[in-house]
């Protein structure tokens, strides 16, 4: 049994997150959490929501309510949502718990004491309007570089230049629009990030396994223009953590909260503690995950994300990591996705264009969404959704492959042997080439699943129960029952037990269905298969078993239609 710890990109808290957020870190590492358990390892998955920053402050302005209540209520919704995605989250943290107060300023004040922290003076866009410093990505205006006019004050999603608030060309307020705006001394505190680079870079160059598009969004970081910059980690704002070094005031600094960006990564922390502390567990129940000298060294850390999350966990966390010089665990994998687009365009939370994760839910399971978006999940390249696509994926693999070999041989099983698995007949050439067959295919999913690489897993699963299909569709029990009852009951005592090993297998992606067909089987025996013939045979003769209800509707044009017209929002 090895560790492993799971983190994925801990979503913002101002408001319900659409599928491309899902599919982009939560749901691929719920993936792996799942199947690493199944295999008999012992996991420790964390997630949270991001609480802290501008967007926190003005979306409970609009909603009217004090920041710390929003964002109490944010993250309640979040968190029902995410369970009722079967998100299986050891602990689903907030970034604005005590413990992340504690760590964020433990961490702050040991970079200082380590020389890694520097006090700038600085000139900050003022909006005398608004009535408050503007943090960088509130300001909007004409990137210099490429001319996109929507450009941030911190970086350009068009062209991804790193910039300066200063740098765009007829800035205004993105809060209020106003264009009356003032260049104001304050002092922030950066992080030497360009002093630690060759630290980084080396630790980088180390990670010869990591995916191609994690290590060249860090390398592009790390050397392309001025390199990798120093990066402030403080803020003019009310709503954050306060700056302290350690527990002690920070001279000069009053006031100041630290930078989201800076607090958010160390929430994964946090949240490992927040979870222990409500099981009422001791710190070294959650220090054995974290710290090198108490435990973490036999931990194996993967973190999941979007690309656009890869800066700040290549170069930013592990600077703070590193920077601290006290022995805490650095990720050994990070597996990052691109983005999943929407029928055409972008998902759009402002337009109403897309699906959200309450609507989502409120129009089919789970599962359907998990399955879809899993097995398009954008690994090698941008995804697109198309509700075409969502719905052949969802008739042609769940309803007419799996939902239907469930369907076939639990009816006819009961219409000729009753609610029991029947016995009688031995195995023959037919049977053993099935075995054989399927002993391959799950020891390639196996090893898909070991890699992370979730597209050919999804393919490999959708193979296996292929299989089965095959196999009911050859073997013919309803015709080989007219000739010889035993061979078509050793057949159908096959098919039952197939139907149990096909929900292990598809537990990870499909937990919700699993669970059913377990429910069907009356068992609750989910061990791996490593032996497939005996996987087989879990369930003997005489064990009885119930006809599930549908697995997976099929969807219909109707249906498609009337939710891509509700769902496309406004165009512009």
């Amino acid at each position: 049994m090895a560790r492993h710890l799971i983190t994925s990109a801990i979503p913002y808290i101002n408001g319900i997150k659409h599928l491309g957020n899902l599919v982009g870190s939560q749901l691929p590492a719920d993936l792996y959490a799942r199947y690493l358990r199944e295999r008999g390892h012992e996991v420790m998955f964390i997630c949270a929501t991001d609480e802290h920053g501008t967007p926190a402050e003005l979306a409970a302005k609009k909603s009217g309510k004090p920041v710390p209540v929003y964002c109490a209520e944010m993250h309640e919704m979040q968190a029902e949502i995410a369970r009722n995605f079967g998100l299986s989250f050891d602990h689903f943290g907030r970034s604005s718990s005590e413990r992340n107060h504690v760590l964020t300023q433990h961490f702050a004040g040991k970079l200082d004491e380590n020389g890694w922290i520097t006090e700038v003076a600085e000139s900050q866009v003022y909006s005398i309007d608004d009535g408050r410093f503007l943090p960088d990505r509130y300001i909007e205006g004409t990137c210099p570089n490429c001319g996109y006019d929507k450009a941030r004050g911190d970086q350009c999603e068009n062209c991804t230049k790193q910039l300066d608030p200063t740098d765009l060309i007829n800035p205004r307020s993105a809060i209020s629009g106003s264009t009356n705006l003032e260049v104001r001394a304050t002092k922030h505190l950066y992080l030497r990030q360009r002093a630690l680079k060759d630290q980084i870079a080396a630790w980088i160059d180390s990670k010869t396994d990591w995916p191609i598009l994690t290590t060249s969004i860090a390398r592009k970081w790390l050397n392309d223009g001025d390199g990798l910059q120093d990066r402030g980690i403080t803020r003019d704002l009310d709503w954050g953590i306060p700056v302290k070094k350690g527990d002690q005031p920070w001279p000069g600094m009053e006031g100041k909260v630290f930078y989201v960006w800076f607090d958010a990564p160390i929430e994964y922390i946090a949240g490992t503690a927040e979870g222990t502390d409500a099981k009422g567990l001791p710190d070294s129940a959650w220090r054995r995950w974290w710290r090198l000298d108490e435990g973490a060294e036999d931990v194996t850390y993967t973190q999941f994300m979007g690309k656009d999350n890869v800066p700040f966990h290549t170069l930013s966390f592990p600077a703070t990591i590193i920077g601290s010089g006290e022995p805490w665990k650095l990720v050994d994998y990070i597996k990052s996705f691109n983005y999943l687009t929407y029928d055409g365009g972008q998902f759009s939370t402002s337009q109403g264009r897309g699906v959200f994760m309450d609507q989502a839910l409120s129009i089919l399971p789970a599962d359907y969404w998990r399955w879809w978006l899993l097995s398009h999940a954008p690994e090698s390249g941008d995804s697109e959704f198309t509700w075409d696509n969502f719905q052949q994926s969802v008739n042609k693999d769940l309803a007419d492959v799996l939902g239907n070999f469930v369907s076939r041989i639990t009816k006819f099983c009961r219409a000729k042997f009753g609610e029991v698995i029947p016995e009688g007949g031995s195995y023959g050439p037919e049977e053993e080439a099935l075995i054989a067959a399927l002993t391959a295919r799950v020891r390639a999913y196996e090893g898909f699943m070991d890699h992370m690489e979730v597209r050919k897993s999804a393919t490999e699963l959708r193979a296996i129960w292929v299989l089965g299909n095959e196999y009911l569709q050859s073997a013919a029990p309803w015709t080989t029952i007219k000739t010889d009852e035993a061979r078509a009951a050793m057949q159908v005592r096959l098919g039952l037990n197939l139907i149990r090993l096909y929900a292990v297998l598809s537990a990870p992606f499909i937990p919700f269905a699993a669970d059913a067909m377990l429910a069907a089987m009356q068992t609750e025996i989910r061990d791996w298969p490593g032996d497939v013939a005996a996987a087989l045979q879990a369930l003997p003769a005489g064990h009885a078993f119930t006809v599930p209800e549908v697995l997976f509707a099929k969807i219909s044009d109707e249906q498609r239609d009337e939710w891509q017209e509700r769902f496309k929002g406004i165009r512009t």
